[in-house]
C-alpha cells in the first residue's frame, strides 16, 4: 500500500513537472514571436491601442478582488500555471468577500492553460496507465482526461470558494517574502495546514484538507466503480493535497524566478 502511494505520487510529481516544461516551452516561443502589427501613434505622441489597453488594464485593476492578478493580465507562474489568490503584501490587504472567493476558483479552473496542462497530465496518465480500470486507447484517453479536469475543477471550487465561505476563511496565500530559502520553503509547506480566517487569525487549514476530502469522495460518482476503494479515494485525496503543497512552494519562490528570469 505505502509503496504503492510513493510510486503513484513518483508518477505525478514527474508528470507535473513534464507538463510545466512542455507548456513553458510552448509559452515561451509564443511570446517571441514577432508582433503582427504595431498600433498606430496619434497626434499627442501616445498611440491609440496603448491607450485603450492602459485603460482597460486600469479598469481590470479597479475591479479585481485584493491580491488578485487582473484577468485581463494574469501572473502565470513560469508563464503558464494560474497564480489568482497570492498576496505578495498581506500587511495591507482587506478582508476577502464570497463574490470574490468564487472569482478566484473560477479564475484558476478555466484559465486557458488549464486544458492543455491537463492534457498532458492525462496523456501520461495513458502512457502509465493509471487507474487501469479506465482502459487503453482514444477513448481511455478522453475519459483521463476528464476525470482529471473535473479533479481540478471540483477541488479549485470547493477549497477556494465552497468552503472557504461556509468556515469564513481565506484561500489565499500569503508570501512569506522573507528569511532563508528553508525557511520559506517551510512556510510554504506549513500553509497546507494553516490559514487565515477572514478577519486575519490563523487557523486551521480546513478548507484546504476538508476540501480536498470532500472532492476526493465526491470523485467516486464519475470514476470507475473498480476505483471506488477507501484507499482509491485516500490517493486522490493525497494527490489533491500534495498538488496544493507544490502550488504552496512554487507561489513563494516565483517572484524571485521572475525577478531572475527577467533580469529586473
Amino acid at each position: 500500500m505505502h509503496r504503492r502511494i510513493r510510486q503513484l505520487i513518483h508518477r505525478r510529481t514527474s508528470a507535473f513537472v513534464v507538463a510545466v516544461l512542455s507548456l513553458t516551452i510552448s509559452a515561451n516561443a509564443q511570446e517571441r514571436e514577432p508582433q503582427a502589427s504595431q498600433p498606430q501613434p496619434t497626434t499627442n505622441g501616445s498611440s491609440a491601442g496603448a491607450q485603450t489597453a492602459a485603460g482597460t488594464h486600469a479598469h481590470d485593476q479597479a475591479d479585481a478582488p485584493p491580491g488578485v492578478p487582473p484577468a485581463s493580465r494574469p501572473d502565470r507562474v513560469f508563464g503558464v500555471l494560474p497564480n489568482y489568490g497570492t498576496v505578495e503584501d498581506g500587511t495591507t490587504v482587506s478582508a476577502l468577500t464570497t463574490r470574490e472567493t468564487f472569482r478566484i476558483a473560477a479564475l484558476n479552473s478555466f484559465d486557458p492553460y488549464v486544458f492543455p496542462f491537463v492534457g498532458v497530465i492525462a496523456a501520461l496518465a495513458q502512457i502509465e496507465n493509471e487507474e487501469p480500470s479506465l482502459g487503453r486507447g482514444p477513448g481511455a484517453y478522453v475519459a483521463r482526461y476528464a476525470t482529471a479536469l473535473a479533479d481540478s475543477d471540483i477541488s479549485s471550487f470547493l477549497t477556494s470558494a465552497i468552503v472557504p465561505t461556509l468556515l469564513k476563511q481565506d484561500p489565499r496565500y500569503f508570501e512569506l517574502r522573507e528569511g532563508g530559502v528553508w525557511r520559506r520553503a517551510g512556510y510554504a509547506a506549513s500553509r497546507t495546514l494553516i490559514t487565515r480566517s477572514r478577519s486575519g487569525e490563523t487557523q486551521f487549514n480546513l478548507s484546504g484538507i476538508g476540501g480536498n476530502g470532500v472532492a476526493a469522495v465526491v470523485s467516486n460518482l464519475y470514476y470507475p466503480s473498480a476505483d471506488h476503494s477507501p484507499a482509491q479515494t485516500l490517493i486522490r485525496w493525497g494527490t489533491q493535497v500534495m498538488w496544493d503543497a507544490v502550488s504552496n512552494e512554487l507561489k513563494e519562490f516565483w517572484p524571485d524566478i521572475r525577478r531572475t528570469l527577467h533580469h529586473d
